[in-house]
């Protein structure tokens, strides 16, 4: 394979409330991906600035930033196009949970998951599988 031409730097909301994560499910380019909200990094945009940007575009939700949970530790290619995926996860909370089951976009749904049922099986793109890992033993130990 290969050497990318370029970085793809994506930013992740993680929304824990009572119990439940917001997963999102979408279609992109023809499969059913189930991922955490969130997107693409636009030029000269801060990552705090475009997880907010891209969850008020997806769910017209308002959130605050928490903290930082993971950021990729490997390299892995994407499946879309010649590029480096780089992902960065934050804790987020929002508003209205209810309101966050609102969709906006065509092709896509967002839903709450028990917590106790994410794994790294939950999540299609293989950078969300590992958060989904690192979620499950975070609950599995008591820590979330």
């Amino acid at each position: 394979m290969s050497s990318p031409s370029r970085f793809n730097v994506r930013v992740y909301g993680i929304w824990i409330h009572k119990g439940l994560l917001l997963v999102n499910e979408e279609l992109i380019r023809g499969r059913n991906v189930i991922k955490f909200p969130g997107g693409g990094l636009d030029l000269g945009e801060g990552t705090i600035d475009g997880l907010k940007r891209e969850w008020q575009e997806e769910l017209q939700i308002d959130i605050e930033v928490l903290e930082h949970f993971y950021t990729t530790d490997f390299y892995q290619h994407s499946a879309y196009d010649d590029s480096q995926v780089i992902s960065i996860y934050y804790l987020v909370q929002g508003g209205d949970p209810a309101a966050a089951l609102t969709n906006h976009e065509e092709n896509e749904r967002t839903y709450w998951m028990p917590l106790n049922e994410v794994s790294g099986e939950t999540f299609t793109l293989p950078i969300d599988k590992v958060v989904g890992k690192m979620l499950q033993t975070l609950y599995s130990s008591g820590s979330i």
